[in-house]
């Protein structure tokens, strides 16, 4: 599956909105969600994905991991592990290279999608450009749900 060229590191750290997503248990009755990503000094990046349970008024919690980079020449495929020792594809598949302001990850069986922004809402004409990318990369679109956000 076809990644973006390059992904410069820095610039893609911090905080992410999830606008939808693929149905993923581990994200069941999950609202407000977000993601976000900071370096570490031996090189991974902390990963904090966080979501309000049941309604966005809900309880916060969090669920903390590392990452790392397996694919040098594009910084486009990661590894994210939550859990030990299981690890998952994290691949940049779209990304706003110009100002880093949306993102598409998912992973090589296209189980899992991610449409990612810096802020809570997005553009209906991108959201819809970004999902039929998606859909020619072979994603089932048609089962995304939509991120309630703030």
């Amino acid at each position: 599956m076809k990644v973006v060229q390059h992904v410069d590191l820095s610039r893609y750290l911090g905080t992410w909105y999830e606008i939808v997503r693929l149905p993923a248990w581990f994200e069941r009755g999950c609202t407000g969600v977000t993601a976000t990503y900071s370096i570490r000094e031996d090189g991974y990046i902390d990963v904090v994905n966080s979501c309000n349970k049941g309604s966005l008024d809900g309880p916060r919690k969090e669920a903390k991991g590392k990452a790392w980079v397996v694919d040098k020449n594009t910084n486009a495929k990661l590894k994210v592990r939550f859990f030990w020792p299981f690890a998952g594809d994290y691949w940049i598949i779209d990304l706003d290279e110009k100002n880093y302001q949306y993102a598409v990850v998912g992973d090589p069986g296209r189980k899992y999608l991610w449409v990612l922004s810096r802020t809570p809402k997005m553009s209906e004409t991108i959201l819809n450009r970004l999902l039929d990318r998606a859909r020619g990369l072979g994603y089932n679109t048609e089962k995304v749900e939509r991120t309630l956000q703030v």
